[in-house]
């Protein structure tokens, strides 16, 4: 059986005007040349914002972040359309489960580095990794702490309960139920960070527009699919990832490895690089249904 998620007009649209001004701004800030020593690579020097947690230091100062809750409005209220609308998609989602769609949103799950330098090797159609894009790779790395940090604000006020925990059901997730049940669901996290690596990754390879922010938007509804999301906390969490890459645009070392990690895709193209992954058509597949 196949099931579409059925997406609302204002889901494209906020998701359009948000691409389109960061994009263009990260793709102007890196035809200029920026005088900064390199940025580095080695997840030692840059280091974990917690020990042992695998996430390494953004860019940004903390104090530097967006501000969530001054960017999206309250969540949908008990028996609002707004509220109608995303129980109806959810219930919509819940015909995908154990279908390979369900096993991409599981996959989208990870966050841990190396694993999530592929999540754009298919689209990118090239290797994302420490040793073959090193600057690419700490693009993706540091801004996952960027654009995921600055969703707090709004989440932590709201403390809005997840699907799976106000439904009593069960997620592709089963392992980060019990501290998922604990976070608040909006906006995104997921899909704040990985529409921010879909717009900067926009930035350096401006020639795979379409299937890099297709693949972002795709990453954002794995987790409705998987039970864990609301429809409006990903399209909360897109503007908040949107904001989180304008921001990024005055930080200097984010600008210099942005440009380097231009560098090094075009390198990978000259040598006639593709992505190093083996489903790529599995997933393209996934993510039709």
């Amino acid at each position: 059986m196949t099931t579409h998620i059925a997406t609302p007009k204002t889901t494209f649209l906020i998701a359009l005007l948000s691409a389109i001004p960061a994009a263009l701004l990260l793709s102007a800030c890196q035809t200029a040349p920026v005088k900064t020593a390199e940025p580095p690579t080695s997840p030692d020097v840059v280091g974990e914002f917690r020990k042992g947690s695998g996430y390494l230091n953004g860019y940004l100062d903390r104090k530097a972040l967006p501000d969530s809750l001054a960017l999206v409005p309250p969540p949908p209220t008990a028996g609002s359309a707004r509220q109608a609308a995303d129980l109806e998609i959810h219930r919509q989602t819940r015909a995908l489960r154990n279908s390979p769609r369900w096993e991409q949103a599981a996959k989208d799950v990870n966050l841990k580095f190396p694993e999530a330098a592929g999540v754009f090797s298919c689209a990118l159609d090239m290797p994302i990794s420490q040793e073959a894009t090193p600057h690419l790779n700490m693009l993706l790395r540091r801004t996952l702490i960027d654009a995921g940090f600055a969703t707090y604000k709004a989440k932590d006020h709201y403390q809005r309960k997840r699907p799976f925990a106000e439904l009593g059901e069960t997620t592709c997730a089963p392992k980060e139920e019990a501290h998922l049940s604990k976070d608040g669901s909006y906006p995104s996290g997921h899909a704040a960070l990985g529409w921010a690596w879909g717009l900067i990754l926009t930035g350096v390879a401006p020639d795979k527009a379409d299937a890099l922010l297709q693949r972002a938007h795709a990453f954002g509804d794995s987790r409705m699919v998987c039970g864990v999301h609301w429809q409006s906390d990903l399209e909360a969490g897109r503007v908040v990832g949107a904001a989180a890459v304008a921001r990024l645009q005055a930080d200097p070392v984010f600008q210099a490895q942005a440009q380097l990690a231009r560098a090094e895709i075009a390198s990978a193209r000259a040598k006639g690089l593709k992505s190093d992954r083996q489903d790529c058509a599995a997933e393209a597949a996934a993510l039709k249904r």
